[in-house]
């Protein structure tokens, strides 16, 4: 028999599955009314005099007065915010900077607001309604849950709260979901993260664990301690487990290794959140990519990535995008973000609705040889290669070697397998060939003998952990790059004897 709350809530999301219907059937209305709140709403912030808010009338004249930026090109201006003047990117002052790890300026303080933040909660909350209303699947929510996150204590930084982002959204948990959420405060609050999942394997050992959500590099580490501790799959231990939420990376790799140390398949909902907004979720189950958020204080624009370290890339909005295209996502937000790049490549499955599937990073390529392969295609051919065998990835990379002891250049793919493939060199030749299909430019190199076919090595078990803990980026938001344009990952793993 169904609970009050499992009714309720599929009253609430048929509720929201028609105000999304809604905006995301005027798809470009929408854009152009968020996009004319924005601009009036910072008109009066030092960024908006600076860049002539108040003459902005459409996108043409947005793109004439404010140019692409990313973190060290808005930083003076953050940093006015961080140091706690008012109305510098937005109005006011931000509530909360979300701290994230910078690449080339140390930690970046990226600005959440009151709206903003409201628009991600109402996201990630809509993300599940979506699949209750969809599905008829609400049973879960009597159940335990579980969210794998950074730790919710917050600093506070000239009277503005700062943290991880995961750490910033443990504080907005819905009030009706408070008793059901795992781990505890205290155990949320463990810094050191293999120290944190121990402590949560003994509190949800003998709990009624119906859904999971998390990173799945995050999540297959919890895993692997239950099992370890229990000798059962994790299917036994939680017999109610059927909804695994995700965000961060590609779960389809990790797919099968998932279903193999669940012991079934289960449902799993699809996120793109991050610091500077949530931008997408999966509203369906049985359709590729993330339905685009539109009406969430977010206004987007796209450059294609082939074209964007151009002198004067084209700027596009919704209207002019295309299925399969490999876009730079640009966006100006409610946070006080201005035509802002996240680093993020996304390709657009659906214009009817508009969805995305997240493609790579902008500068996680390798392009050693003028062949620029991105994630999802080095992702597709091992999840092809995979396919029809008994071999499972636990977490992989890959890296150009370009000057190799002998012979032509390749790209080295190291791999940790949980279970190998028998025929490794098969399975070489059939990532490589995977590979081909998906990038011309890849194929031509290997067919010119430029390239020689890729070359696996076989990482240890745990050689990747113990690369992100050299570099203090175990758990939290982090995850392994799946590909670069340097060696310095891979020099990592062979310098410290983590090959087979």
């Amino acid at each position: 028999m169904a609970s009050i709350k499992s009714y309720l809530s599929k009253l609430f999301a048929a509720h929201i599955a028609r105000k999304i219907k809604g905006w995301s059937s005027r798809p470009i209305d929408t854009q152009n009314r968020v996009f004319k709140a924005l601009i009036k709403s910072a008109s009066n912030t030092q960024f908006g005099e600076d860049h002539n808010f108040s003459q902005i009338q459409d996108h043409k004249t947005f793109v004439q007065n404010v140019p692409v930026r990313d973190y060290e090109t808005l930083k003076p201006y953050v940093e006015k915010a961080v140091s706690g003047e008012s109305d510098v990117l937005w109005e006011g002052k931000p509530l909360y900077f979300a701290k994230t790890s910078g690449t080339t300026s140390g930690a970046k303080h990226i600005p959440i607001t009151a709206v903003s933040i409201k628009a991600q909660v109402e996201a990630s909350r809509n993300a599940m309604l979506m699949y209750i209303h969809e599905t008829g699947k609400a049973g879960f929510l009597d159940g335990k849950w579980i969210f794998l996150q950074g730790s919710p204590n917050l600093n506070e930084k000239n009277g503005i709260k700062t943290g991880r982002l995961s750490g910033i959204s443990a504080h907005y948990v819905p009030s009706y979901l408070l008793k059901n959420r795992m781990p505890s405060w205290d155990v949320n609050c463990i810094e050191d993260w293999e120290t944190k999942v121990d402590a949560i394997v003994d509190e949800t050992l003998k709990e009624d664990m119906t859904a999971i959500a998390g990173i799945p590099s995050w999540v297959q580490m919890y895993f692997e301690k239950l099992i370890e501790r229990k000798q059962k799959k994790v299917g036994e231990i939680f017999k109610n487990f059927n909804l695994f939420i995700f965000g961060g990376v590609n779960y389809e790799p990790y797919r099968t290794k998932f279903e193999n140390m669940i012991g079934r398949k289960v449902d799993s909902i699809e996120l793109y959140p991050a610091s500077e907004g949530f931008f997408a979720f999966q509203d369906r189950q049985n359709k590729t990519g993330m339905l685009l958020q539109l009406d969430s204080g977010i206004f987007y624009e796209f450059i294609e990535a082939d074209s964007f370290y151009n002198e004067n890339p084209t700027r596009l909005t919704l209207k002019d995008v295309a299925l399969g295209v490999n876009y730079v996502i640009i966006i100006s937000t409610n946070a006080g973000l201005w035509a802002y790049n996240i680093g993020d490549t996304v390709q657009f499955t659906s214009i009817a609705p508009f969805r995305i599937i997240v493609s790579g990073r902008i500068k996680h390529f390798i392009s050693a040889f003028g062949e620029h392969v991105i994630a999802k295609e080095v992702e597709q051919a091992i999840i092809q290669a995979v396919k029809g065998t008994e071999a499972r990835v636990t977490e992989f990379t890959v890296a150009p070697e370009i000057n190799p002891k002998e012979g032509l250049p390749y790209h080295e793919w190291l791999i940790e397998f949980e279970a190998a493939p028998q025929e490794l060199e098969t399975f070489e030749k059939k990532i490589d060939l995977e590979l081909q299909k998906q990038n011309s430019y890849y194929s031509d190199l290997i067919k010119g003998k430029v390239l020689q076919p890729l070359k696996i090595s076989l990482v240890k078990t745990g050689g990747f952990k113990h690369y992100m803990k050299t570099i203090g980026k175990l758990g939290g938001q982090n995850k392994t790059p799946r590909l670069s344009n340097d060696r310095k990952i891979a020099s990592h793993i062979h310098a410290n004897n983590l090959l087979k």
